[in-house]
């Protein structure tokens, strides 16, 4: 059941009552000196677990943000760029180990 927060107008308490919404309304009228506030948002839940499965075009704009940008966490390496990587690294340790 949800939680109905009120402001009591008589000590200006802020209280916190447990009901269904069917009673809220009868709740209100029986109660004149609480007025009903809301202090925050509800809580909403957008997905849960493994289920949620990312759009194919957020996806594919994820993609050319990655490609304009090298040094970003989204930007994914081709095959060819990581093996040219580690030949360089391993020259680079090579002629380091000349020295």
């Amino acid at each position: 059941m949800p939680t109905y927060t009120f402001k009591n107008n008589e000590t200006g308490c802020i209280e916190e009552r447990i009901m269904s919404y069917t009673k809220l309304d009868q709740f209100k009228e029986d109660n004149p000196h609480l007025k009903q506030v809301i202090l925050h948002a509800p809580d909403t839940v957008g997905g849960h677990g493994d289920r949620v499965k990312t759009d194919d075009g957020f996806k594919e704009v994820l993609a050319k943000v990655g490609e304009n940008h090298k040094g970003s966490h989204l930007y994914k390496k081709s095959v060819k760029e990581v093996k040219t990587e580690q030949i360089v690294k391993k020259h680079i340790d090579l002629q380091s180990k000349k020295k």
